[in-house]
């Protein structure tokens, strides 16, 4: 199954070994989702990975992706590595993950760090929120109706995110949840865009020139994905993102992604 690709995620990964990044694998693997806001109105995905390294010694609390209106940025490995990382995102002594889930939210959860308020566009960073946590589900082979949950939920006594970060957007914690639903429906319901199961697309740029006459595919590195446009031997092709798995021709799975969200495949050109 297909999922549809709309937003980049870009990596920023802390130092490790450090207290916020230990490296240590999740044993069990991801088995659900915990959402989260930063609770500090205006803070950005950069501002806030960028604290978490300049303090990666004094502290130990972590997230593994943060989400604003520009960007989707991992800080700690969830999706581009066969066995994501822990991050210290729920207290170890609070027992309601245990008895939900089976697991403690360090061993078993990805946490997703909502970014507002500020000069932060809260629709678009909502938008890109509802979709990584969208895709994790389909990522991980997760029921977006039964594998979210709130900070808040989990540790009722001392947290509020994200329903408070929601609060300022105007939305409500229910809302989240029916529309990560909703969104992973879109996104794999009839799709014939986006990535296949276990791809992810790697930021980079540059310059690529075909050595063939190339057709550039729409949505999807895939050669069923209708045909945007093909171009003559000789043309230079600027690219954003590199996809390591998807589909192969002739044995090579390597395809390029242009900024309007097109693919086009690695065989067919020279970099």
């Amino acid at each position: 199954m297909d999922f549809k690709l709309k937003y980049q995620i870009n990596r920023r990964y802390l130092t490790k070994p450090s207290k916020r990044r230990s490296g240590y694998s999740m044993s069990p693997g991801v088995r659900f989702i915990v959402a989260h806001d930063t609770g500090n109105p205006g803070s950005t995905a950069s501002g806030n990975v960028n604290w978490y390294e300049n303090t990666r010694d004094q502290y130990s609390a972590s997230a593994h992706l943060f989400v604003d209106d520009r960007q989707i940025l991992e800080c700690v490995p969830a999706f581009t590595t066969d066995r994501p990382e822990k991050a210290w995102h729920v207290l170890y002594n609070v027992p309601t993950d245990d008895q939900l889930f089976g697991y403690d939210a360090n061993d078993a959860a990805i946490g997703v760090e909502y970014c507002f308020r500020g000069r932060i566009d809260d629709d678009e960073a909502y938008r890109k929120y509802v979709w990584i946590m969208a895709y994790a589900c389909h990522r991980f082979e997760l029921d977006p109706r039964k594998s979210i949950v709130g900070h808040f939920f989990l540790d009722p006594n001392r947290r509020t995110d994200p329903v408070t970060g929601l609060a300022h957007s105007r939305r409500t914690y229910d809302q989240l949840l029916k529309d990560v639903a909703a969104e992973f429906e879109e996104c794999t319901t009839g799709v014939t865009s986006g990535l296949p199961r276990g791809a992810l697309l790697l930021e980079t740029s540059g310059e690529a020139t075909t050595t063939v006459r190339l057709n550039i595919r729409k949505g999807s590195p895939n050669t069923r994905a209708p045909i945007h446009e093909t171009v003559p031997r000789g043309t230079t092709l600027p690219y954003v993102g590199i996809v390591e798995k998807g589909q192969p021709v002739n044995g090579n799975p390597i395809w390029y992604a242009d900024a309007n969200g097109n693919f086009f495949w690695s065989g067919g050109v020279t970099v």
